[in-house]
Order: structure tokens, then C-alpha cells, then sequence
């Protein structure tokens, strides 16, 4: 069983995800956004143990919680992120384009690679590889729950930007269309911004990248 916790945080109101196995209270966070204490005291509530930190990508917001979250876990949480993006996070994700100055957090040691099976509890999340908006942006699908978390890949009837360095667009519609598309239509999509959505109304209804 999974349970899903979300959280829309920061300037950019992104969202996060923290994702727990209620059984054994292993839990993640999956784009630790900004305010990291509002996500610690969701998890502590609970009796979560949050033991990863999953980055979809390494924008300054979806990094911004995750030296705050860092600072009051011992041991320090298991950081993943895709090898293309280390360097966007060493830049601080980009923050200082928009006045930000973050603390990123514990460095990533986890690479994530396409088809990687990440366990949480009796939960399996598996990574997808899908460049575009970042050059090592990822998805986590997770089927026995009927969810994806996609960061700024595909949102409800939008898609991320690609205007920033090192985006992609015709690299975003390939992996919206490759990685997104071929999941069944009734997978909850759960963005970086705005409402969740599910891949039937999105293949259906989003203009970016009607087939």
C-alpha cells in the first residue's frame, strides 16, 4: 500500500510528494520543494521515517526542502537524481537566475538509470528516463498503485518549459509520447505544479502534444 501526502510549496507553488509505506513507515520525498519543516512534521505525525530523498529533476524548486529536511535526520537521507542533472544541482539548480539562493542538501549517491526499480516497503517505484524539460529528467511510475509522479514533464493540459538551459522540446514530446503515453489511461499523473490529472484525459485533451 502506498500512501501519497502532497504539498504545494515555495514561490513557484510546487508541488511535493511525500510518499510512505504505512505498514512499515519507510517513507520518501519526491521533490523535497522548499519549506522542508512543513514536510518533516507531515512525516513525524505520522510516524514516517523518511529515509530518501527522490529529485524528479534539480530546479532550485524541487530541491529547495531538502537541506532543511537533511539537517534534522540521522542518519542523512539517501539522496537519487539522474547523472545529467548533477551538474544543474551543483549550480544550485538555478536559483540565482530568479534572485534564489538554496541549500541543496546532501550531495546525490544514488544515480537513477532508466528501468531502476526503487523499493519503499512493499512498494515499487520505477524509473523512467525522460529529457526535455532537464537533460536528466525522470519519472517515478509505481503500477501496483496507478500512479506516476512526473515532475515538470507533463502537467494538466500543459507541458514544462524548455526555454530554460538544457531543455529540449522536441526531447519532451518524445518522452511525454514514449514514457507517459504508454502507461494505462487510468494512471494518476501527479506534476510538479498545479492539479493531478490522468494519462486518458491528458492523451485526450492536451493540446501540446495531441497525437
Amino acid at each position: 500500500m502506498l500512501e501519497i501526502v502532497s504539498f504545494a510549496l515555495g514561490p513557484a507553488q510546487t508541488n511535493a510528494y511525500l510518499v510512505a509505506d504505512p505498514d512499515t513507515k519507510e517513507a520518501a520525498v519526491i521533490d523535497p520543494a522548499w519549506d522542508g519543516h512543513l514536510i518533516l512534521q507531515a512525516a513525524q505525525k505520522r510516524g514516517w521515517r523518511i529515509g530518501h530523498l527522490w529529485y524528479t529533476h534539480a530546479h532550485f524548486d524541487h530541491i529547495g526542502g531538502a537541506g532543511a529536511i537533511a539537517d534534522a535526520l540521522n542518519p542523512l537521507p539517501l539522496v537519487a537524481l539522474h547523472p545529467n542533472d548533477h551538474v544543474l544541482w551543483r549550480a544550485g539548480g538555478g536559483g540565482a537566475l530568479f534572485g534564489f539562493d538554496i541549500d541543496p542538501g546532501p550531495e546525490p549517491t544514488i544515480d537513477f538509470v532508466h528501468g531502476m526499480k526503487m523499493k519503499l516497503g512493499s512498494n515499487e517505484f520505477e524509473v523512467r528516463f525522460t529529457p526535455g524539460h532537464t537533460p536528466g529528467h525522470c519519472v517515478l511510475y509505481v503500477a501496483s498503485a496507478k500512479v506516476c509522479f512526473c515532475g515538470d514533464l507533463i502537467f494538466n493540459g500543459s507541458v514544462g518549459r524548455t526555454d530554460l538551459p538544457g531543455g529540449n522540446w522536441d526531447a519532451l514530446v518524445k518522452s511525454i509520447r514514449e514514457q507517459i503515453f504508454n502507461l494505462p489511461d487510468e494512471t494518476h499523473l501527479f506534476s510538479g505544479h498545479g492539479f493531478e490529472t490522468t494519462v486518458g484525459e491528458e492523451k485526450r485533451a492536451n493540446l501540446f502534444v495531441h497525437e
